[in-house]
């Protein structure tokens, strides 16, 4: 195996290939004991190497960093990558209005929206479809309830 397959791996990011490469030059050395290990090793190497195109380095620092690892790109390529590949963030707003008499329950309704919103973003589900939903079977709930109780 030669040094083509090994970049050949690292640009398409084939994980398995590059398992294969690793076990096949390097016997001796530890290996990757996951598929994910592999894939952050593997973007954590195309952001340190010059070789590659700089579009997939660029493209590997914004995944380490979205994934919470350390990206080993240079930092004065940062500031270009960013540009290329820039930070998506997401919210989420609620907004809950009625009159004043009912702030307890609107207080209790935003809160419950809130818990929606955060249980959905712990279980990985940013869809807004699905957060909307979420959000919407919370709010009905308390509304449902303080319909009965009256409070």
């Amino acid at each position: 195996m030669s040094q083509d397959a090994s970049r050949r791996c690292l640009e398409e990011l084939d994980v398995v290939g590059a398992r294969r490469v690793w076990a096949h030059v390097a016997p001796h050395l530890p290996q990757p004991k996951t598929d994910s290990e592999t894939l952050v090793t593997m973007h954590m190497v195309r952001t340190i190497s010059e070789s590659m195109p700089f579009n997939l380095r660029a493209y590997s620092h914004r995944w380490l960093l979205d994934h919470n690892y350390p990206s080993q790109l240079p930092d004065h390529l940062k500031p270009k990558a960013e540009r290329i590949y820039p930070k998506i963030v997401t919210a989420v707003g609620i907004s809950v209005n009625g009159p004043a008499y009912m702030k307890d329950v609107l207080t209790t309704v935003r809160l419950s929206m809130e818990d929606a919103v955060n249980d959905c973003y712990a279980d990985g589900k940013t869809e807004p479809e699905f957060v909307r939903a979420r959000m919407k079977e919370a709010r009905e709930k308390v509304l449902k309830h303080v319909g009965r109780t009256g409070r």
